[in-house]
């Protein structure tokens, strides 16, 4: 379907969909157009890049902007020589915790604690079909304590406050046998990343 040249398209993970359009709706961002990757494009990151590229290549010259609400996501690079290739601008950092968390934040939390597993609000949700059978852990438990050895925490980036999503986390920690902690992040850098995008005034 043709976009309208006077939006911007946001080609995003999919675990970022609610995320990106809470930011919309409470930003009035309403020249935004948003697609979704699968977000299980993550278990497999040498994919995303080709990914994108096809978006991009597929709505070339439709839209006034592309912005792409990907991280690097363990590409090691490759995705930004796409997006140098197409125009097209990213998020900054290295993955998701990261531009939730805030770059130099996160670096503190990574210096200051190693052996961190990192939940989001999408994670929670999604923590079966993302964590537990990806890993193998609902077929063969006993490989928790192999995978894990070498973590000493989980640590829940939260990006909303849901009692519900909180005590999952707290689940999920539980079920991989690590301590619980919790920060509250928001949106990160992601609401001035879209704020960003360019509204297009008709003369």
């Amino acid at each position: 379907m043709p976009g309208n040249p006077d939006n911007v398209l946001v080609i995003a993970c999919g675990a970022l969909a609610r995320e990106i359009l809470a930011i919309c709706s409470a930003n009035g961002l309403g020249h935004i157009e948003l697609r979704c990757l699968p977000a299980q494009l993550h278990n497999q990151p040498r994919n995303i890049p080709d990914a994108v590229r096809k978006v991009i290549d597929e709505t070339r010259g439709s839209y006034a902007d592309i912005l792409v609400a990907y991280a690097d996501c363990g590409t090691g690079g490759a995705l930004d020589k796409v997006l140098a290739e197409t125009g097209a601008r990213r998020i900054a950092g290295a993955h998701c915790y990261a531009f939730f968390a805030g770059l130099e934040t996160f670096d503190d939390l990574e210096a200051d604690h190693l052996g961190t597993f990192y939940l989001t609000d999408f994670l929670v949700r999604h923590f079966r079909t993302m964590v537990v059978e990806p890993l193998g852990l609902d077929r063969a438990p006993q490989l928790r304590d192999t995978y894990f050895a070498h973590y000493s925490r989980v640590l829940y980036l939260a990006q909303t406050a849901d009692p519900e999503l909180e005590a999952a986390a707290k689940d999920a920690a539980r079920e991989l046998g690590l301590a619980f902690e919790m920060r509250h992040t928001g949106f990160g850098l992601m609401t001035d990343f879209l704020g960003d995008a360019p509204e297009h005034v008709p003369t």
